[in-house]
């Protein structure tokens, strides 16, 4: 599966691509927010388009479920989608996974474009693509692997970006660190200032590292499987806040999955004490305490797990800064439990 070209700042080949395609109806999938902020910026930009519908999501997580699929699907149908339409995902991760799935399951599929709009769609969510909604309260069950046909990253949206959407983004850039270069990694966790920080090079970097992981492993039969790292424990967590009507984006519960399993890794022996104790300290930097509930309650969620094998949970451990194995590891329950109570212990404000 070929990957999608990716541009930095540059609308130029978007409009190349509408004036090709002038002939098809063009649909802008965004979300409140972005319908305020980014499509504005966005529409300045575009030279071709003469008549484009737009169509709104809800913001946050609850737009990702198959009710709103079905209203999204029927409005392109209303508003005359064929075969031959594209769709634009201009928004963040939930957008650009929710206007990919709706675009790649519509009439069997037609074309999409994502125009990420903040740090976390911009490094991972709009990258590789994996398409997706949520399904009885477990992320990503339901998607497809399609391919965007660009991916068009434009810097100034980050701009207007809140501190909290800023660490998320960075929490799967912290990963990508983590995962395949100690270098990246270093660069991250020095960080003076996150907001008035230049992401660009480090934007770059994160996308590079995904890229050539996806490009070797499309579908997630091997390699690619260490781009999970810190999302088993992630996930359930953040499937758990969310049903409880706690706040939380899903940046910070990636970085509280790699903290959570960066613990089991060391007491598995896997992960040497000195890079745990690196980890724990260019994490805890960033992301302030949160209250885990008891990991009894966590261990249901992770029976949905997209990542399961006949029933068995399977998580990516790190074995150093810079490298993770695609063998998955069966970690037990009393283990799982150790690292909650040791990041309570620890993780001091």
């Amino acid at each position: 599966m070929e990957q999608a070209p990716i541009y930095f700042s540059d609308v130029s080949k978007l409009n190349k691509f509408i004036e090709h395609h002038k002939k098809q109806k063009f649909f802008l999938i965004v979300d409140g927010n972005t319908h305020e902020y980014c499509l504005p910026v966005l529409l300045a930009d575009l030279e071709a388009v003469d008549d484009i519908e737009i169509i709104e999501i809800p913001v946050g997580e609850s737009a990702k479920e198959l009710e709103v699929a079905h209203q999204v699907w029927q409005s392109l149908l209303e508003l005359g989608a064929d075969r031959n339409s594209i769709v634009i995902n201009c928004g963040g991760g939930v957008v650009t996974d929710f206007g990919g799935f709706i675009a790649s399951t519509f009439k069997r599929g037609i074309k999409f474009i994502n125009v990420p709009t903040s740090l976390l769609a911009m490094v991972d969510a709009s990258v590789g693509g994996k398409t997706g909604i949520n399904l009885a309260h477990s992320k990503n069950q339901i998607g497809t692997f399609t391919q965007p046909e660009m991916v068009v990253i434009l810097p100034e949206f980050l701009e207007t970006l809140p501190r909290n959407q800023l660490l998320s983004g960075l929490a799967e850039m912290l990963k990508h660190g983590l995962i395949k270069s100690f270098n990246h990694w270093f660069d991250l966790v020095n960080i003076n200032n996150l907001e008035s920080h230049k992401w660009v090079d480090l934007i770059k970097q994160s996308v590079c590292i995904k890229k050539e992981i996806v490009e070797q492993d499309p579908t997630e039969q091997g390699l690619r499987k260490i781009l999970n790292a810190g999302h088993t424990l992630g996930h359930a967590l953040e499937s758990w806040y969310l049903d409880n009507d706690i706040a939380i984006t899903h940046g910070e519960a990636v970085a509280l999955g790699l903290l959570l399993e960066s613990f089991i890794s060391k007491e598995m022996q896997i992960l040497p004490e000195k890079d745990f104790t690196k980890i724990w300290k260019g994490i805890h930097q960033f992301y302030d305490k949160r209250d885990l509930p008891e990991s009894e309650q966590i261990l249901n969620y992770l029976q949905y797990d997209k990542k399961n094998e006949n029933g068995v949970v399977q998580f990516i451990l790190l074995d150093k800064i810079g490298n993770a194995s695609f063998e998955t590891y069966v970690v037990n329950d009393k283990l799982i439990s150790a690292a909650f109570e040791f990041y309570r212990s620890n993780y001091n404000e």
